[in-house]
């Protein structure tokens, strides 16, 4: 799976023109997003440039402009890890206008760190206070992942550790950041998935058995994700 945050850090710098003319890349963030009516960089572009890094990274999507659109999308979290997406109001809580950009961490003194574009007129890392915070959310992928056809287990290292990691998160268990390391949190979040099936043996150890069963649910997941994104 693609890293969002590198995604969005190969584009820091990019900025709005101001005055006459355009800048082409942010109309080329738009254009392949998928919003072919954006003809002005003088446009709110926050939720343009997170669909955009989204869609390269192949996870969920708002298709929407409205950066409250995020509330909505993937799963929510409370205990956020890096290249999670962060979701503010601005204005007022209740109305319409908001900010989206990507969780990078928290400030000595509590406030957000957030990676995203139309920050300052450009893509740019800032922080936000706490206070117009609505939430954290953690996108999950819509292709097909592929697990290891290897034994994993407590000791492991390498991506393919990361990528059972980032698919135990993506159903819902934490075990804390996918550092491609199986420790013990990860041994446990495993575990725990095991236990949601009798035949599974609820030893932490990722072995055929349970890449099988891992393998539907996550299908299933895709197929629910596909179904709802069809619909609205």
């Amino acid at each position: 799976m693609k890293n969002m945050i590198a995604i969005a850090s190969n584009e820091l710098g990019v900025k709005r023109i101001k005055g006459k003319g355009n800048n082409r890349k942010i109309l080329q963030y738009a254009e392949e997003a998928g919003f072919n009516n954006v003809d002005s960089d003088d446009e709110a572009w926050c939720s343009i440039f997170m669909n955009w890094c989204a869609e390269k990274a192949d996870l969920e999507r708002s298709f929407s402009k409205a950066a409250k659109s995020w509330r909505h999308v993937g799963m929510s979290v409370t205990n956020p890890e890096l290249g999670d997406v962060v979701v503010f109001w601005r204005v007022d809580p209740n109305s319409w206008q908001g900010h989206v950009g990507i969780f990078m961490g928290f400030t000595h003194d509590g406030r957000i760190q957030c990676l995203g574009g139309n920050q300052g007129g450009q893509v740019s890392i800032t922080s936000k206070g706490q206070e117009k915070l609505i939430g954290f959310r953690r996108l999950r992928p819509i292709k097909k992942i592929l697990l290891s056809s290897e034994e994993l287990k407590e000791g492991g290292t390498g991506n393919e550790v990361r990528v059972l990691q980032e698919c135990l998160k993506k159903l819902g268990y934490e075990l804390g950041t996918s550092d491609g390391v199986f420790g013990s949190r990860t041994a446990e979040a495993l575990i725990m998935f095991q236990s949601t099936n009798q035949q599974l043996k609820p030893n932490g150890i990722f072995d055929t058995p349970t890449r099988k069963y891992m393998t539907k649910v996550l299908d299933l997941s895709l197929s629910i994700n596909n179904f709802f994104e069809k619909i609205n």
